[in-house]
């Protein structure tokens, strides 16, 4: 098995619900009251932590937009952002 892949188990009870083993949630980063995401590909399920699922989302939406607005490099941002401030002031 490759080093990245990691297997438990847990028992599903009578109404559905299943306890992360401890591992699991490490791996994940998740603790009490975190929210967890279930992505179904086929009849494969990835439970993924919804806070770094949504960041990747996010990541993956704005790909391509630096160089879609011209902002590509520190200089480029912080001109445009001490242009923002004089509008707003």
């Amino acid at each position: 098995m490759a080093a990245n892949i990691f297997i438990d188990n847990a028992k599903v009870m009578s109404k559905g619900q299943v306890t992360i083993p401890k591992d699991i949630r490490e791996i994940l980063g998740v603790t009490s009251d975190d929210r967890i995401t279930f992505i179904v590909e086929g009849n494969t399920v990835r439970i993924v932590n919804s806070a770094a699922y949504a960041m990747e989302l996010l990541q993956k939406e704005m790909s391509g937009e630096t160089v879609r607005t011209g902002l590509i490099s520190d200089d480029d941002i912080m001109a445009f952002v001490k242009e923002l401030r004089k509008e707003h002031n």
